[in-house]
């Protein structure tokens, strides 16, 4: 009798088999077993994608979007911490680097990948303004309060925030990335939802089951646990490469950042190649905000908690390339509709963003 899952083996065997190989993972140093490991990682990201659309066509735009971004940004608040905890005062910098990594990763490459690749097989792409906008709004607001501000404060020497600063800083953040939230997901959730223009036939295909969704929901979050604790194993050797070839310590925190983005980009660039720019911006926007708006409430916690410091303000080099970013951005999304230019300007600003890392 042949047995029929109601979902793809290979969903089911490439997180197992991530997890098994990262349980029993010889001591690091091992080329061929860290070879070994990305391909296991890179098959986790991409059973997590199916997985993600799966539970995104079952409970509709934008709540699928929303589950991704902030099951992805959980993960990756709880390595941050966990680094923290293990590391103490050495990773005052790390959640800093790790949210400006990510924010810089989707705004200009992440973005920029799908505007470009949906504008060269399609022309031209629509999207909703308001949910954009409502999106961008916010993430102006966050990034300046939590990554610019704190080298203008005079309460303390540095980039940092004293006590009262960063509790009312976290609190904020919050504030702002919840009151999106309601807005994407319950009092203009239309903003957010797909134009005419954008439908296909998987829109209008029939949803999963509740069975083969909570099945999904469930190797999803196995795929997103492995693909962070591969990325955490890996960092090593990711190191150790990045000194070699005599580029500066923090590329390591780029290629990390970028490791853990993986699902979400990936679901993202397929959504802009079946023209569903929406749901794509909505999966891309959304995890800039997530990443944000939760990791820097959780460190800040951490950070009171354990008594080590965290640096906050980014340099100067780094804020010209994110306002130059949020700038970008904000114009190419101002007429509703994008081609190829406002995807090359943006892959642009981010060659420099890593260029200037790698010679700063």
């Amino acid at each position: 009798m042949k047995l029929k899952l109601p979902i793809p083996i290979w969903t089911i065997i490439a997180p197992v088999l991530a997890w098994l190989l990262y349980f029993f993972a010889p001591p690091a140093g091992n080329t061929f077993f860290a070879i070994l490991l990305g391909i296991s990682l890179m098959s986790a990201v991409m059973a997590a994608v199916y997985h993600a659309e799966v539970i995104a066509h079952k409970v509709g735009e934008p709540f699928g979007t929303l589950v991704l971004a902030i099951a992805v940004t959980i993960i990756e608040v709880s390595l941050i911490v966990s680094l923290m905890l293990a590391g103490g005062t050495d990773t005052a910098t790390l959640a800093r680097d790790t949210v400006f990594a990510a924010v810089m990763i989707i705004l200009t490459g992440m973005i920029g990948l799908c505007l470009l690749a949906g504008g060269a097989r399609y022309g031209e792409q629509v999207f909703g303004r308001h949910g954009v906008s409502s999106a961008l709004v916010t993430l102006m607001a966050i990034t300046v309060l939590t990554l610019i501000l704190p080298n203008y404060t005079t309460s303390i020497a540095g980039p940092y925030y004293n006590t009262s600063q960063l509790i009312f800083v976290a609190v904020i953040s919050l504030v702002l990335y919840g009151t999106f939230v309601l807005v994407q997901a319950v009092r203009h959730r239309d903003y957010f939802l797909p134009p005419a223009a954008e439908a296909d036939e998987e829109v209008h295909a029939e949803p999963p089951t509740t069975r083969v969704a909570l099945l999904s929901t469930l190797f999803l979050l196995l795929c997103l646990g492995i693909v962070v604790f591969l990325a955490k194993a890996l960092s090593p050797t990711i190191e150790k490469g990045v000194l070699d070839l005599g580029a500066p310590k923090s590329l390591v925190g780029i290629i990390v950042a970028f490791v853990i983005l993986l699902p979400e980009g990936f679901a993202a660039l397929r959504a802009a190649r079946k023209n569903r720019l929406q749901t794509s911006l909505n999966l891309a926007l959304g995890s800039a905000l997530a990443s944000i708006g939760l990791t820097i409430p959780a460190v800040a916690i951490a950070s009171l908690i354990t008594g080590f410091p965290v640096t906050l303000g980014i340099d100067a080099k780094s804020m010209v390339l994110l306002m130059l970013s949020l700038f970008t951005i904000i114009l190419s999304f101002s007429t509703g509709r994008t081609t190829i230019l406002q995807g090359v300007v943006l892959l642009v600003v981010f060659a420099v963003y890593l260029f200037t890392t790698i010679v700063p």
